[in-house]
């Protein structure tokens, strides 16, 4: 079995006397989706902030490709490949689907923003970002304000941007939130190739997706993981079904 992509050990993080996270422990292999399933206020987003380093855990280890990342901020994270997806703050809501990418080429360029400007044209910025966006789907919206875009296209768009950053894993929080029927369904179908570019913890409450996608779930309640297994397992588990599942036998 290959090593883990990333490995978080004992991660704890309390606000007062509410414990937000509860000495969590879970990995993410190459290739996989591994799913983090829970009731509303059971911690799922506190943990991917610690993990992304938006938020720093009161105990507990984090290690990504094999390095020790505690001490990393955000952007040392990024760089090293941990890419944090659907966050609104990733697009630029008035520049073109193009542009946005191109910034990401940009920053993993090392090249300021300050000089955006003047490289609009740059065919070594905007010829892999044209390649991003043909990935996802949308080269045929490349002239478009991110404003513009359907709420599934933004979904793209923000993974367009992610995969332009050289990701070695994502973290999806909630990508089918806010969508149809519909577009859960070309969503879930895109997810699942997607893995082939770099492993996923993902969290979502949209079930089908999670059991269509998961190769592995764990189960996050009042911070603490109460299960971890395969589709299968988790289905099953009395304790998931009482918790989560709403099975009331």
């Amino acid at each position: 079995m290959a090593d883990p992509i990333l490995e978080v050990s004992g991660l704890s993080k309390s606000f007062g006397a509410l414990k937000a996270t509860d000495g969590v422990s879970l990995d993410l292999r190459p290739g996989e989706i591994h799913a983090l399933i829970g009731p509303n206020g059971a911690g799922k987003t506190t943990l991917l902030h610690q993990i992304a380093g938006t938020l720093k855990p009161d105990a507990g280890r984090l290690h990504f490709c094999g390095r020790d990342i505690a001490g990393l901020g955000v952007a040392q994270r990024a760089r090293l490949g941990l890419a944090r997806t659907f966050q609104v703050s990733t697009i630029a809501p008035e520049f073109s689907s193009l542009r946005n990418v191109m910034l990401a080429v940009q920053a993993r360029q090392g090249s300021s923003f300050r000089f955006f400007r003047n490289v609009q044209s740059d065919r070594t910025l905007m010829e892999p970002a044209m390649q991003k966006l043909a990935q996802v789907g949308l080269a045929g919206r490349a002239g478009i304000a991110a404003a513009e875009l359907s709420h599934g296209e933004r979904r793209r768009l923000e993974i367009a941007i992610a995969l332009a950053l050289g990701p070695r894993a994502f973290l999806l929080d909630e990508p089918m939130a806010g969508m149809g029927a519909e577009g859960s369904r070309q969503l879930t179908s895109f997810l699942a190739g997607l893995r082939q570019e770099a492993p996923i913890l993902l969290v979502e409450h949209d079930m089908d997706a999670v059991f269509a996608l998961a190769d592995r779930i764990s189960v996050l309640v009042y911070g603490r993981v109460i299960a971890s297994g395969k589709v299968d397992d988790i289905r099953r588990d009395p304790e998931v079904r009482r918790a989560y599942l709403g099975d009331t036998a």
